[in-house]
């Protein structure tokens, strides 16, 4: 809480020249890439609580997101993990990459989502949740152990109706360091702007500047056991506020809709893009200045 408040003091003081829309989902993926040469650092936390007064948890990562081209955007996650009563630990990265086949916008759109991951048994940043749920019981000194290299794919397809991003996804994952078959799950988003047109003067608070809509995420089960069964839901409002032409925060709480599931995950964020960041480098190696 006391991170949260910070966070939302500090963005107050970040300066506002002009506006920007972002994508508001914690899990789901729409169409929109980054810009190419553009960068954006963001610093993302899941706090989940769990049941059956299992300890409650902390897990943050940072991303580094980057547009390599128009159509293709590449990103790189650094994650952790906390836990009460416990220790703090590192529990990996990921390496996303995904691909518009697609040149102009269609009523639906098309992503191409990969993703390699060298993480732990302790990670817990819930980027995607796929196959069947387990608690988070065994301590994180054996947890951080027991290593998870895995491969996960997939299909994003979103559709822009008028103000209205409408975003579904299908996640298939495969684990490479065992014999666990394929794991699939699902997110599907919707969201829009408070308001179509902007102001005209320049504000923080202002409707346009705020994104808000729901999604939903879980598991079906893996190629051996198929389905709802041992599965997480969650239902989760999700909102992105605007604070400046380059930053944004983001807030959501996830509720449980099944017994596997967490009681809560309460997820929040900052997320701040360096226009021409590729430019800027190249300049740099150059001799000249960035």
């Amino acid at each position: 809480m006391r991170s949260l408040i910070l966070l939302a003091c500090l963005c107050l003081l970040v300066p506002f020249p002009a506006l920007a829309q972002e994508r508001p989902y914690f899990v789901t993926y729409d169409h929109h890439l980054e810009e190419p040469g553009d960068l954006e650092i963001s610093w993302m936390n899941t706090v989940g609580v769990q049941r059956n007064r299992l300890p409650t948890y902390w897990a943050p990562f940072v991303e580094l997101e980057y547009g390599v081209t128009h159509w293709w955007t590449s990103e790189l996650y650094l994650e952790g993990q906390s836990r009460s009563g416990d220790s703090t630990i590192f529990t990996g990265w990921r390496l996303e990459n995904r691909f518009r086949p697609l040149a102009r916008e269609h009523r639906v759109n098309p992503i191409l989502y990969f993703e390699f991951e060298d993480i732990n048994e302790a990670s817990r940043i819930q980027k995607e949740v796929v196959g069947h749920a387990e608690p988070l019981e065994e301590p994180n000194a054996v947890l951080r152990g027991e290593r998870a290299r895995e491969v996960e794919m997939k299909l994003i397809l979103s559709s822009q109706v008028r103000d209205w991003n409408i975003a579904e996804n299908f996640i298939v994952e495969k684990s490479l360091s065992e014999d666990e078959g394929f794991e699939f799950g699902y997110g599907f988003g919707v969201s829009r702007p408070l308001a179509s047109l902007a102001s005209a003067r320049a504000c923080r608070f202002c409707r346009e500047n705020f994104t808000a809509g729901v999604e939903f995420y879980g598991g079906l089960g893996s190629s051996d056991r198929f389905g709802l069964a041992d599965t997480a839901h969650y239902a989760a409002p999700v909102i992105a506020w605007q604070v400046s032409n380059n930053a944004s925060v983001h807030f959501s709480p996830a509720f449980g809709l099944t017994g596997k599931s967490e009681r809560l995950l309460l997820r929040f964020g900052y997320s701040y893009e360096v226009e021409g960041f590729g430019r800027k480098v190249r300049r740099l190696f150059r001799g000249g200045k960035p």
